[in-house]
């Protein structure tokens, strides 16, 4: 009996420890689930917080970077209203309106020639937007830097909205309004939650356009239409077009295919700004290109 006692006790505790220890599983399997599904919740209640809480970076570089902006804005259009009228005998023949657009253009032109080379560092030489796994995904990458820069943009796309608003239409019609609506909801989105910083910037290099396109208003309202510059200007436009704003969006996408892991890891309202905003601008891009390519053929044959 107290044999058989033992064995029923004995049977009793096996039970017992399977109960507390379950059968031996893989292990790798599990551990490998299961970190790619903290990870994954991880970044996915960072984001949450940066979007309840708004802003991700450090506020004061917020305010202090956008309104920074617009002061530079105005102390450009100021500048160019003063200098201008002694460097170019041409200005002062100008009509009002045409003066204003002088000066808007000159705003234009030194944020297109800062945000393009902020963009380029950032994306080709500095090692933020790298392929290190080991930082998290890309599309949630930011820096002081980064953010700073973003909100320079966002500054210059509030102080050109407000006079193309309110010159309209003079500084331009409604595709310039919806073209800077569209750009500052991306740029301020990513500035804000620090979330696609990487796409972001890859649009603003397209902004390495624009000194090409306001050279050639310059050089048009200075009567040197049929000058050998303006051709030249017209070649470099055409081609810089065709690679910041064409092949360039259309590696965003390709980019975005790639990592797409890493992007469905955003939020709803990030996912679909990639893909919406950029779309848009890629409609009017290429509407743009194609008035540019009729530009120059009508140019180069006049030459000939």
């Amino acid at each position: 009996m107290r044999n058989n006692e033992h064995i029923i006790d004995g049977k009793n505790r096996l039970s017992e420890r399977r109960d507390i220890f379950p059968p031996k599983q893989d292990h790798s399997v599990m551990l490998s689930s299961e970190g790619t599904n903290m990870v994954f919740k991880s970044y996915q209640s960072q984001v949450e917080m940066l979007l309840q809480n708004y802003v991700h970076a450090d506020p004061f570089i917020l305010c202090a970077s956008v309104i920074s902006s617009i002061f530079a804005c105005k102390m450009i259009y100021d500048l160019s209203q003063l200098i201008s009228p002694v460097y170019f005998k041409s200005y002062s023949s100008l009509a009002k309106s045409k003066q204003i657009e002088w000066n808007n253009r000159a705003i234009s032109t030194f944020h297109a020639v800062f945000i393009a080379t902020m963009s380029l560092y950032l994306i080709l030489c500095s090692d933020l937007y790298s392929d290190n796994q080991l930082r998290g995904p890309i599309t949630l990458r930011s820096s002081k830097l980064s953010t700073s820069a973003l909100g320079v943009s966002v500054g210059y796309f509030i102080t050109d909205l407000g006079m193309i608003l309110w010159f309209y239409p003079s500084l331009g019609g409604m595709e310039y309004v919806i073209h800077h609506l569209l750009s500052m909801t991306g740029v301020t989105y990513a500035m804000m939650t620090g979330e696609a910083q990487v796409y972001a910037f890859m649009v603003l290099i397209s902004e390495a356009t624009t000194p090409s396109i306001n050279l050639r208003w310059y050089l048009d309202e200075t009567g040197m239409k049929r000058s050998r510059a303006y051709t030249i200007n017209g070649i470099v436009m055409f081609l810089a077009w065709l690679v910041a704003r064409i092949l360039l969006f259309a590696y965003l996408f390709y980019h975005a295919y790639l990592h797409y892991n890493q992007v469905k890891q955003m939020h709803v309202f990030g996912r679909r700004l990639i893909l919406v905003i950029p779309s848009m601008l890629t409609v009017m891009n290429l509407i743009w290109f194609w008035k540019i390519l009729k530009g120059l053929k009508k140019t180069l044959a006049k030459r000939h």
